[in-house]
């Protein structure tokens, strides 16, 4: 039923009656907190988290790329990085079979990481306050897998934004790598990947890097992401593993 509803949400296009609300009591904020308020009282996807009781409207982006490239499966491990809120946990442990709630269905195993500490997601192993680009953190994640392989690591990480385009630009394609090196070490054969990158001209290699080690690549935009945002995911499916001649 729940899996039912979550189609046809993302199946809406239309703005659902809560999105005509106004802010109130705005007296004494800022004009960034004014505009923030009132972008999110328009956001569809805002209520449409609430009523499916995801932490943030970002789960809807995870959803419409496992429901069209099918990175997620009963059964499958799973590394969230950048995992706060956690949102992407949430949907991670649902399409896994993490809590067992499917019958006669394999249960996955979700571990999530993130530099902030935030509330434990029912089925996922957390791992708050832990910054992923450091060794000792991935060496923390390493011993928790054991001997299991990753079948899908997913990267909604962004950098803090300096102000600077090109600075920011490269801090995300420096995480999007980090990540990359990461999933070639601990994935499963066939396994995913998704990252989040900020549309910029380091893109397309990166890309290519990517499908060194992946049968293919896609960039999408899904219709949860805000038209005025950069982002875009780039998601790489079915793991090649590694050769010789391959590095990053």
């Amino acid at each position: 039923m729940r899996n039912f509803l979550i189609k046809r949400l993302l199946q809406t296009h239309t703005s659902l009656q809560y999105a005509k609300q106004q802010p109130h009591n705005l007296k004494g904020k800022s004009k960034s907190s004014q505009d923030w308020l009132t972008r999110q009282l328009a956001d569809p996807y805002v209520e449409k988290a609430r009523m499916l009781n995801f932490r943030c409207r970002s789960a809807f982006k995870l959803l419409e790329i496992d429901d069209k490239y099918k990175i997620l499966k009963p059964g499958d491990a799973v590394l969230d990085c950048g995992a706060a809120p956690g949102s992407w946990s949430q949907v991670a442990v649902e399409r896994t079979n993490a809590t067992g709630n499917i019958e006669k269905a394999p249960v996955g195993a979700v571990f999530s990481i993130d530099r902030l500490h935030f509330h434990a997601v029912p089925g996922a192993t957390i791992f708050g306050g832990m910054d992923f680009t450091k060794p000792a953190s991935q060496q923390r994640l390493r011993e928790a897998l054991g001997d299991r392989p990753v079948n899908c690591v997913l990267s909604d990480m962004a950098p803090n934004a300096t102000g600077i385009r090109m600075l920011d630009q490269e801090n995300i394609i420096n995480l999007c790598y980090v990540v990359l090196r990461f999933a070639i070490s601990m994935s499963a054969p066939h396994a995913n990947l998704v990252v989040k990158v900020w549309d910029n001209g380091d893109v397309p290699k990166l890309e290519r890097d990517i499908l060194r080690f992946y049968e293919k690549v896609k960039r999408v935009k899904p219709r949860a992401s805000r038209s005025d945002s950069a982002e875009h995911f780039l998601v790489a499916r079915s793991f090649k593993g590694t050769q010789k001649e391959s590095s990053t």
